[in-house]
């Protein structure tokens, strides 16, 4: 029997999730990003009324008010996003198991075995977006199709609040037409490269010999093969089977320059209670530490290393990243920004094995002041309780890391064992 595979996209989700709890701002354009008059932060997404007027993801703060003057920053609230996110995945799991999330807003769902005579995958991602609409209050996109990548290529055909099916009669119709950019894995550079050889559309791409594909692209350029003919067979995971997302960071340019270790440690150990937090209040700990480090002269690098055991503990994860600061970084120039972030998630109630040169009652211990520290900030609000260290320096420790750039990060479509067929292809 042939699969039935839905894509669901939540429309400009972030965007969409402030307009429902900002009703008074209408129609108005509006845009999830940074403080804008702080000198960092980028949108993160807009709505269509900001869209329309040039507004786009990944641009300055400072672009954006020139593409739009009227437009409105609102803070990312990223807990807030994956509340609803979970709540979009406790409707699929109401028509199937095999839900795979590809970032927090977008999920692939077999409904193969919902299919009767009654419900057709037509119907199925229609209930599913009526049941979004009204349950929460936003709208999706779906794609339908035989395999993962015409639906998700359907669920980017027609937004907002769409559902497009691609079939096998009407694939090279729809599919082939559409610009090479439009397929899984082309972005800019490839578009680029692929334009070179005269390459300009999906249906060129999969009428293309794929040994010329190969010659230019490697291995990618038989997997774009596979993905434009709708040959790809990859399954989707069963639910829950990893996290949505693949690590939780936050990363702060500062008010004044760092220049030494201790403004670092300072900055580190916000940052690190805010992703402490923000992994406990999502129930995930992790067992991959990494810092981002950006100096006044705008030279950058990244780091990470990999620790004994899971954590959601804030001294844990800020004693680990100063570690990795302290190894890599010579103090050439002054510092302008930094970043912590932790990956290679899991359940936070996940079984893991003990370090023996750890005190497992010491990290209970730990855990416990950090969780009664969350309660007392959700109710008091951040300051009431601080690290002594965070009085040396009002100025750098009067961020508030909760509301400075938070990083989520998806998996990859390769990561969970991209399956492109059994046939054999190509000679």
């Amino acid at each position: 029997m042939e699969r039935s595979i839905l894509h669901s996209d939540m429309n400009c989700f972030y965007a969409s999730v402030e307009m429902l709890h900002h009703p008074e701002l209408g129609e108005k354009p509006l845009a999830v990003g940074g403080d804008p008059e702080a000198r960092h932060g980028i949108v993160l997404t807009a709505n269509y009324p900001a869209k329309r007027r040039g507004v786009k993801t990944g641009m300055a703060l400072w672009q954006a008010r020139q593409a739009c003057p009227e437009v409105i920053f609102v803070p990312p609230r990223m807990d807030l996003y994956l509340r609803f996110s979970r709540l979009a995945h406790e409707i699929y799991a109401d028509y199937t198991d095999l839900q795979e999330a590809f970032g927090i807003d977008e999920s692939w769902l077999d409904v193969s075995a919902c299919i009767d005579s009654v419900r057709d995958p037509l119907t199925i991602a229609q209930e599913i977006s009526e049941r979004i609409k009204h349950e929460l209050g936003l709208t999706v996109s779906i794609g339908v199709s035989w395999n993962k990548i015409f639906a998700k290529f359907g669920s980017d055909y027609r937004k907002p609040d769409a559902i497009t099916q691609i079939t096998r009669d009407n694939y090279k119709k729809i599919v082939w037409s559409a610009p090479a950019a439009d397929l899984l894995y082309v972005g800019r550079a490839t578009k680029r490269k692929l334009a070179a050889i005269g390459i300009n559309t999906i249906g060129d791409i999969a009428t293309c010999n794929p040994k010329i594909l190969c010659a230019h692209f490697g291995k990618i350029g038989y997997i774009l093969h596979t993905f434009a003919n709708g040959r790809d067979e990859t399954p989707v995971c069963p639910e829950n089977t990893v996290s949505p997302i693949k690590s939780i960071g936050n990363s702060t340019t500062t008010p004044r320059d760092l220049v030494n270790n201790d403004d670092v440690r300072m900055v580190i150990y916000l940052l690190a209670e805010s992703v402490a937090s923000r992994l406990r209040d999502q129930h995930f700990a992790g067992s991959l530490i990494g810092i981002s480090v950006r100096d006044n002269g705008l030279f950058s690098f990244t780091r990470q290393k990999k620790i004994p055991m899971p954590t959601n503990i804030s001294d844990e994860i800020a004693r680990y990243a100063m570690q990795l600061f302290a190894a890599n970084y010579q103090w050439e120039k002054p510092i302008r920004s930094v970043g912590v972030r932790v990956g290679d998630l899991v359940a936070d109630e996940y079984w893991y094995q003990t370090d023996l040169f750890v005190d497992p009652k010491m990290r209970e211990k730990q855990l416990k002041v950090d969780v009664a520290v969350d309660s007392l900030r959700r109710r008091f609000g951040h300051d009431i309780i601080l690290r002594g260290q965070m009085y040396f320096d009002r100025v750098l420790s009067g961020l508030d890391a909760r509301a400075e750039d938070h990083m989520v990060h998806p998996h990859s479509y390769f990561e969970r064992g991209n399956q492109l067929g059994k046939e054999v292809f190509y000679e």
